[in-house]
């Protein structure tokens, strides 16, 4: 018989499915930021970015960050899946990190920048849904 005091209960079905939506989203974003970062590490001349920006830095750079956030993404999605709660701390911790670099990237892909923010505050806003993250 277990102790009800240290039983986990189970999620609602929207938190559940919140859950499910966060990882699946997660692992799209880490994705989509390993492809921008390799697609910059390979062809340095494909971003283009306005002149005398403040944060200037080489477009390798900005490619490396992003493959190596874009790993982080992929990983943290998938273990999403496990319910277990340092993903989900993870997981929100990473996809702040991922819309911080996307916001200081849209001098050089600026729509695409910007759809990545969204989508990321949208999977912050899943995990932090009452129940979403095991206590």
């Amino acid at each position: 018989m277990s102790d009800p005091q240290y039983s986990r209960p189970e999620p609602s079905g929207w938190a559940a499915s919140g859950i499910v939506f966060a990882g699946s989203v997660l692992t799209l974003i880490g994705c989509f930021q390993a492809i921008t970062g390799l697609v910059a590490i390979f062809d340095d001349e494909f971003y283009a970015v306005t002149r005398d920006y403040t944060f200037d830095l080489d477009t390798s750079a900005w490619g490396w960050l992003h493959l190596l956030l874009g790993i982080a993404l992929v990983i943290t999605g998938l273990a999403l899946f496990s319910r277990r709660t340092w993903a989900g701390v993870t997981a929100i911790v990473l996809a702040m990190l991922s819309a911080l670099g996307n916001f200081f990237f849209i001098p050089y892909y600026p729509v695409w920048g910007i759809v990545v923010i969204a989508v990321d505050v949208w999977v912050i806003w899943a995990l932090t849904r009452p129940g979403a993250i095991g206590t």
